[in-house]
């Protein structure tokens, strides 16, 4: 009976990790998804940046899965390179790492002072608010958590059963390793497994050694989910899961039969013994990093060659069913997937200029006619779809949606006829000729590009979610696009007063590129109008203001005064 009490209490704590763990995913996506998604994309133009970035948006979702899966979406709609996302799941690898070392550290008494403020914050009224409150409420159970794994374990120091299975792991390293690998993966969480072992080392019933052969096989068991998530995907999206999952399972053979020697290692550290689990998993995650990032190019050309390229892809669209026309709620939603397709392939096309603007790479260039061509016939598609759908007879509420996702597929067709029509031509010739901008002409246009693309993102965002503070958001990003647009080119005109070489070779590309970023931004934030013009927070023209001034010059004196 005590027993069957002491495993009740065990897996009640294992699985409120579990449940804390995902309320700190459910709630930092919440409170920050969009801009957690945006700076994952947009992170990953260099190795540091890209290791960085998987460092901080797994320690933000407490779930490495998360992170290696977000990472090769973007690989499959080609938005990251391979390599770079391979770098990304090794600093995916450390963040896990860093977070069990924090969870370790002995502040599992400030639980219930987290849970009540992470509730005070969940009734706010604003999505960050509840986000934010959800993720702290996360935090607080996880701590708790910890506190309840440690009361559980304590009776297991004087069980002969338990001491004899201990002893048999003892004698075969390799099993340690699988058996643990199991428990990851059962959980899909190589964290939770991680909180586990350190409760059993607390208690003082594992071996220095048989410690590192169960944090190896955490590792190895916590890289399998992503690989299961993925096996539907792209073969984009299989060769990053999969390459992590290689790259785990060597660090974990090499270090298997050196374990003994690791643990005499991390025990002359001055964090003690009961901490052997998570410096051990920290510091083999952080090893695995160094060792494998030269390899990175190398693996991501063995990936193309393990996996190969899938069937081409029909070009056509994929969710426009005629049979849902009977029904324009599930009509509208496909229509909704649809768009959301050609905005990806928006992305994609915005992505390839910037790379060659970049590093003057004309073969991307060559990716964007075909693209084009394909958001020019989606585009029609769900036009042609959407006007039978409004045949049938629609509610206001649902027609007017319809009108929204028209626009919004009208607004990306025109970016990707800028693109092509614009960009392509403006970059093109910058590459051919072999044009420099000066520095500070380039970290412009750089930046100009950078912001357009988190704006395509955002823009996604806001057409699914139809969230007001986003689009309120997108509202003031124009704003800023146009006042950066104006100084660029006062800047730009600065620079050729003073006569330098680079302005004056460039000055009608300068120009011409800064006109069509801003063309972009504008046709972006149209996704924004409807659900501020819902809101009464749009007027029908900038000119009010002076009709108002007009009618009313005494009120507009008294403010300027």
């Amino acid at each position: 009976m005590a027993s069957t009490i002491v495993m009740i209490n065990l897996f009640g704590a294992v699985a409120l990790l579990l449940f804390g763990l995902a309320q700190v995913k459910d709630g930092v996506t919440r409170a920050f998804g969009a801009r957690l998604r945006a700076g994952l994309a947009s992170g990953t133009r260099g190795s540091l940046r890209s290791f960085a970035s998987g460092f901080v948006a797994t320690v933000a979702l407490q779930s490495s899965t998360a992170t290696a899966l977000m990472v090769a979406s973007f690989v499959e709609r080609e938005l990251v390179q391979p390599r770079m996302a391979q770098l990304v799941l090794l600093g995916a690898n450390v963040g896990t790492a860093v977070t069990a070392w924090i969870v370790a550290a002995g502040v599992e008494w400030l639980s219930p002072l987290i849970i009540v403020t992470g509730l005070m914050l969940y009734r706010g009224a604003s999505t960050g608010r509840k986000g934010a409150g959800l993720a702290l409420v996360g935090i607080g159970l996880m701590l708790l958590s910890l506190h309840l794994l440690s009361s559980a374990t304590e009776p297991m120091r004087a069980s002969a059963a338990l001491a004899a299975f201990i002893g048999l792991l003892d004698n075969a390293w390799p099993v340690a390793m699988i058996f643990s690998a199991v428990i990851a993966f059962i959980s899909s969480s190589s964290l939770a497994a991680i909180v586990l072992i350190l409760s059993l080392a607390s208690a003082g019933i594992l071996s220095p050694g048989l410690i590192i052969a169960l944090v190896l096989g955490a590792n190895f068991g916590g890289a399998i989910p992503p690989v299961m998530a993925s096996l539907r995907g792209a073969a984009a999206a299989r060769r990053v899961t999969l390459g992590n999952l290689i790259v785990r399972a060597i660090g974990c053979l090499v270090a298997l039969p050196l374990a003994g020697f690791g643990a005499d290692l991390l025990m002359t550290l001055p964090f003690g013994p009961a901490n052997l689990p998570v410096d051990a998993h920290l510091a083999f995650n952080i090893g695995l990093a160094v060792v494998a990032w030269p390899f990175s190019r190398l693996l991501a050309r063995l990936m193309q060659q393990l996996v190969p390229d899938d069937a081409q892809e029909d070009t056509g669209p994929k969710y426009l069913d005629i049979h849902e026309l009977s029904t324009p709620t599930v009509a509208l939603a496909s229509a909704t997937r649809e768009v959301l397709g050609i905005g990806d392939l928006i992305e994609r096309m915005l992505m390839r200029a910037s790379d060659s603007f970049e590093r003057d790479n004309l073969a991307k260039l060559m990716d964007i006619p075909p693209l084009e061509a394909r958001v020019d016939r989606l585009q029609q598609e769900v036009k042609v779809y959407l006007s039978k759908l409004g045949r049938m007879g629609l509610s206001p509420e649902d027609s007017r949606r319809s009108i929204d996702i028209i626009d919004y597929a009208i607004n990306l067709e025109h970016i990707g006829d800028i693109i092509e029509k614009g960009l392509l031509a403006q970059v093109t010739k910058k590459a051919t000729l072999g044009l420099r901008f000066s520095e500070d002409g380039h970290r412009e246009l750089r930046t100009l590009f950078e912001l357009t693309l988190d704006n395509v993102r955002i823009a996604q965002t806001i057409f699914v979610t139809r969230d007001f503070r986003l689009a309120r958001r997108m509202m003031e990003i124009k704003v800023d696009v146009r006042r950066m647009e104006k100084e660029s080119a006062e800047r730009h005109i600065e620079r050729l007063r003073d006569g330098r070489l680079e302005s004056l070779q460039t000055s009608s590309l300068h120009l011409d590129i800064l006109r069509d970023l801003k063309r972009i931004n504008a046709h972006i934030v149209s996704v924004a109008h409807p659900i501020l013009d819902d809101s009464g927070l749009l007027i029908e023209s900038r000119l009010r203001s002076v009709a108002e001034l007009e009618l009313n010059p005494s009120d507009h004196c008294e403010r300027q005064s």
